[in-house]
This record gives C-alpha cells, structure tokens and sequence, in this order.
C-alpha cells in the first residue's frame, strides 16, 4: 500500500512540474503575415500571453524559403520550431494546425496571423471539441478572424518607423519660397 501511495504522490508532483492537468496549446504563427520590419512584435510576449491559456507543447513559425538565416536563428532562439516553406505559407500552417484536431495531446489550437485565411481551421478546430485562441497584431488585424475564435489576444507593436498620419483627405504640403522683401515705395 505505501508503494502505491508513493507512486501517486511522484506522479502528482511530476505532473505539477510537467504541468499535466493544464491545457496543452499548439502555437502557430504566420511569419510573413506578423514578422514585419515596419512592427515590433516579441514573440516571447505572444508565447507567455498564450501561455496563460495552458502549457505550450508545440511552438512553430512558418516562414517562407527567403527568410533570412539570421531570422531563423532568432525564431529558434526564442523557442520556435521554424518551418521553412516553398510554396504558400498558409497552407502548409493551415494543414498541421487541422492535424492538431486529432492529436489526443493538444486542447487548445492558437494561431498567429492578422487574415482571414485561418477561419476555416479555427471553425473545425472548435467542430470537434477544441478550443482556439487567434493572437493578432494592429493594423489589418481582420475583424472575421477575431471573432471566429474562443479567445483573442492582440499583441501590442511598436512602430518601428514613426511617422504622423495626416489627416484624410489632406494634400502634402510643398515647400514655400522665402518670402521677398516687398520693395520700398520711391521717396519724392
């Protein structure tokens, strides 16, 4: 009988710092739809805002075959399994994010992207029981998306190129000549 109350106690502890009895997350991210120079977007924010939702047991990135090898060493760096596509990166992201369905490991489906073209996933995702978290980035972050999913996280940018919009409708301003001196009338 001690035996066994030991082996339950061992495993609860190793379930506690495996985190058994949490949600399993896959993450997915659409790289050439959030990894932009002209955005600031720290992956290591998406990964502890997704992790309030559960353990993260798969972490990928998709990027297309002209990512850069210092990009992908920076994905794995941050704990990303980076998958490097010739063809359209959704598909490929879309494919094994469906797989996920029948994976008895995964609870819960998280996709990174800003378009529409992940709401069929998320749709059979939540059609066999699962629950799916979008994470977005500002601007062209699609309204359908965010509405389609359990849970929404967008994450907060940083421009990295600050510029004041101008108002609608304004035209760019060119720049004026130096004014003259108005000429002094002649004296009599």
């Amino acid at each position: 009988m001690e035996a066994h109350v030991l082996e339950v106690v061992k495993m609860g502890i190793i379930d506690k710092i495996f985190g058994k009895g949490k949600p399993q997350v896959a993450l997915f991210v659409d790289g050439p739809n959030v990894i932009r120079k002209q955005l600031s977007v720290d992956l290591r924010e998406v990964k502890a805002k997704v992790s309030e939702h559960g353990n993260i047991r798969i972490a990928r990135i998709y990027l297309d075959q002209y990512a850069s090898d210092k990009l992908i060493e920076a994905m794995v760096n941050q704990g990303f399994e980076p998958i490097i596509t010739t063809g359209d990166v959704d598909v490929t992201l879309a494919v094994e994010a469906t797989e996920q369905i029948v994976n008895p490991d995964i609870d819960i489906v998280a996709i990174m992207s800003r378009d529409t073209d992940f709401i069929p996933v998320l749709n059979k995702v939540k059609k066999h029981g699962k629950n799916s978290i979008v994470v977005g980035v500002e601007p062209g972050f699609s309204v359908a998306l965010k509405n389609t999913a359990d849970h929404l996280i967008t994450v907060k940018t940083q421009e990295r190129y600050s510029h004041r919009p101008r108002p609608s409708g304004s035209r760019p301003q060119a720049p004026r000549p130096p004014r003259q001196a108005k000429p002094e009338p002649p004296s009599q």
